[in-house]
């Protein structure tokens, strides 16, 4: 990698054109169960599956969803749909029907591509008027029969290339717009950080529907190296996948670092590891220890981002041993300034809200200009990069030496495993069944989850067998009670309002690891 890198963005599907320009062609670029990859056959899929969505999408800028598990369609489509000039729409394969029919309907998707299984989950006026629906091996047999192979796209790299649905503190999932732009050079910073070459493999076990995961992908490409997806049932599978691959590269959240760290690696698994990154979640001090001693050889690399600007900081490897809790400093093309309540640049070690300046700060919420105006606002006057910026809502604090640290969260969301969650989704779940008048769910600190979800409720215990079975139906596996809390009566504040913040006192006192 070079010294700096370019800060030149580009449109994304050009990220396909890279390993062949460069003489890297031949070299394995996507490992999937029926076969490898090379980045000459990738480029040669982008253009076929590209071509075909133009084709079977004409009108310039609409949407495009993938609802399917990792394999050649979910990898491919984030380079495909913008070399048509289409916008992505990756849906997390954990949803279920009503928050994936929320997605289709918020977006506007116009096309639909996913497992046959997800697909017959869906009812009738889940897709919107219009919108297309294919399994994903039919789009893709369709894609080699058509032969349109669509060449590298001239979009302007500040256009839309992807909208990634996470969920907000309040209301329903929120639409995170992506230009070509931020993804681009988020390949292309995470790449130079990382230190990423033509010959590491990167074991893909995170989401494609993440920012972190399809990262994964797109900043491996972007080197010359080559991505094993991995949907796995046990985190012994991880390690079984890393001995097989001789994968170098592994990210995860800190959930799943708890049980990779819990069972045993053998040596060729361990060994073929260069660096291990982590976002999602802060490690514990003993979970670094941990990592440290399992992978002395690997790099470590402690992360901080943001859906709305994708990555913010990074811990160096180098002073992971002796700083253990810090974020780190910015990434490149990140400006990171910590302001305090007065709206001034706070001073060393006093607290204030992380707000992320620069390139890769994203567009904004999908039609949504009332909730983009809350979290998007000018950029302070600080700052050398001026445009928008990204209000956090963290509160954090920066050493004299320039190190952040985490100081606090200010919304409400529930961060369990991993997962971003909005009480609000749980909560109008457990009211739609019936069962409950009234319902709260809060976090509540858990030493493997980060949070575990508990779900406050006051209504006829005699539903207590039930709305557990309803739940199940209703809400993906993340979102699941682990406790459900029956009460008489809910608290209420000087506000009339149910006292969330009593509950939760309650809760983490009693529940709290």
């Amino acid at each position: 990698m070079p010294h700096q890198p370019d800060p030149l963005p580009r449109p994304l599907d050009h990220l396909a054109e890279l390993a062949g320009a460069a003489g890297r062609g031949e070299s394995p670029a996507l490992v999937l169960r029926e076969g490898t990859l090379n980045h000459n056959q990738l480029r040669l899929r982008v253009a076929r599956l590209a071509g075909w969505l133009a084709r079977e999408v004409p009108e310039k800028g609409a949407r495009v969803a993938s609802w399917a598990a990792k394999g050649e369609l979910t990898c491919l489509m984030p380079l495909a749909a913008a070399r048509a000039g289409l916008v992505h729409v990756p849906v997390n394969p954990l949803l279920k029907r009503a928050q994936v029919a929320h997605i289709l309907a918020d977006s506007g998707a116009r096309m639909l591509v996913g497992t046959p299984s997800r697909l017959a989950t869906l009812e009738g006026g889940d897709l919107p008027e219009g919108c297309a629906m294919l399994d994903e091996s039919a789009a893709l047999a369709a894609a080699e029969a058509a032969g349109l192979e669509l060449g590298a796209s001239q979009a302007d790299p500040a256009e839309l290339a992807a909208i990634l649905y996470t969920s907000g503190s309040t209301g329903r999932p929120k639409g995170v717009m992506l230009s070509h732009a931020n993804m681009w050079l988020g390949a292309v910073s995470v790449a130079h950080y990382l230190g990423l070459a033509e010959d590491d493999v990167t074991l893909g076990v995170l989401p494609l529907s993440f920012d972190y995961g399809q990262n994964q992908l797109l900043s491996t490409w972007y080197a010359g190296g080559s991505v094993v997806p991995l949907d796995f049932l046990f985190p012994k599978d991880v390690a079984k996948a890393c001995a097989k691959h001789g994968v170098t590269t592994l990210a995860a959240v800190p959930p799943l670092w708890v049980q990779l760290t819990e069972i045993a690696w053998p040596a060729e698994a361990r060994a073929p590891l260069r660096r291990l990154t982590n976002s999602g979640g802060a490690l514990t001090v003993d979970l670094v220890r941990s990592l440290r001693g399992m992978f002395p050889q690997a790099r470590l690399f402690p992360m901080y981002g943001l859906t709305e600007a994708f990555r913010s900081t990074f811990l160096d490897p180098a002073l992971v041993d002796t700083h253990p809790t810090s974020m780190g400093t910015a990434i490149p093309f990140a400006e990171i300034l910590v302001i305090n309540d007065a709206g001034e640049v706070a001073a060393d070690d006093e607290e204030g809200e992380l707000v992320h300046c620069g390139p890769l700060v994203a567009l904004g919420y999908w039609q949504d200009p009332e909730r983009t105006a809350e979290r998007f606002k000018p950029a302070p006057a600080a700052s050398q990069y001026g445009g928008m910026a990204v209000f956090s809502g963290d509160r954090v604090k920066r050493s004299a030496g320039g190190l952040l640290y985490f100081a606090g969260r200010r919304d409400a969301m529930i961060k369990s495993a991993g997962n971003r969650i909005s009480p609000q989704d749980i909560e109008e779940a457990a009211l739609a069944t019936g069962l409950a008048a009234e319902a709260v769910a809060l976090g509540v600190p858990h030493a493997r989850l980060g949070q575990a979800v508990h779900l406050v409720v006051r209504g006829d215990a005699a539903g207590a067998e039930e709305l557990p079975k309803r739940l199940q139906r209703d809400l993906p596996n993340f979102m699941q009670p682990q406790m459900i809390h029956w009460r008489d009566a809910m608290p209420i504040n000087p506000n009339g309002k149910i006292d969330r913040t009593a509950l939760q006192a309650e809760l983490n006192k009693e529940f709290g690891e």
